[in-house]
């Protein structure tokens, strides 16, 4: 019986050290892979802001020339009827995106959602529900 319990003791000490490299392994692993999450996420968005600025500042450029180009051309005749109809154009076209964007915004996919759910496969795997 002596010789038993040192047997099993170790039995127990080794099955616990198996189950703590094992949590050690699972958060190691949802650690990398909410890493690969955030290098990811950052580097869309950096794309993103450098695409969109790109795009806003030649439609800038370009909305300004063709609002000088129409202006010019109905100087003489209908002018103020060509810059009341640009500058509701434009009003309502700024508004319309600003809309749209804040519709975006609103309804943004949530971050880290690959690693939310594997971490929810996890605690399910475990036994504990939330």
């Amino acid at each position: 019986m002596a010789e038993e319990s040192p047997a099993a003791a170790g039995g127990l000490f080794e099955s616990l050290k198996t189950l703590a490299g094992s949590l050690v392994g699972i958060v190691h692993t949802r650690l990398e892979l909410l890493s690969t999450d955030i290098a990811a996420e950052r580097a869309h968005l950096t794309a993103l802001l450098v695409l969109g600025l790109f795009a806003l500042f030649c439609l800038g450029v370009g909305v300004v020339l063709l609002a000088i180009l129409i202006a010019v051309t109905f100087w003489e005749s209908h002018r103020l009827a060509a810059l009341g109809g640009l500058t509701a154009f434009f009003l309502i076209a700024g508004a319309g995106l600003a809309w749209l964007a804040m519709h975006k915004a609103r309804n943004k996919p949530r971050l880290f959602e690959a690693s939310l759910a594997e971490l929810s496969k996890d605690r399910q795997q475990l036994g504990s529900e939330p």
